[in-house]
């Protein structure tokens, strides 16, 4: 059940800055491990249905509607955290994953193809 109430839903969407194209990605982090599941798109109302439903809800830039993660798959994304940004520009989702959290089956979507970067000198 929900901690937030409607205006202060509505005050956390006003505060948020969507793009120009009405979006605000969020970053998808696993709960208690802190993993990093995945990066989704929301508009305000997705935002506000997540807020208030406590099971993610993202905009599919593609298909150009709103897709509540599990609904197809089952593998669902309750809401254990959430907190945007010091800009406001970006969304950090802490969720309980059921199931993978990839739509290709794999745990998360950065998990696939690990990059080998060149490493930062201390000094």
């Amino acid at each position: 059940m929900s901690t937030l109430d409607a205006s202060t839903v509505g005050e956390v969407v006003a505060r948020a800055r969507f793009d120009a194209q009405g979006l605000l990605p969020a970053v998808v982090q696993q709960h208690d491990t802190r993993e990093v599941l995945m990066l989704g798109y929301m508009n305000a109302e997705a935002l506000r249905r997540t807020l208030i439903e406590g099971r993610v809800t993202y905009w599919s830039r593609s298909r150009q509607e709103y897709w509540r993660k599990g609904d197809t798959s089952g593998h669902i994304q309750l809401v254990r955290g959430a907190a945007l940004d010091c800009d406001g520009d970006t969304l950090l989702l802490q969720v309980e994953q059921i199931g993978p959290a990839c739509h290709t089956g794999e745990h998360a979507c950065f998990d696939v193809d690990p990059l080998e970067p060149v490493l930062g000198e201390t000094e």
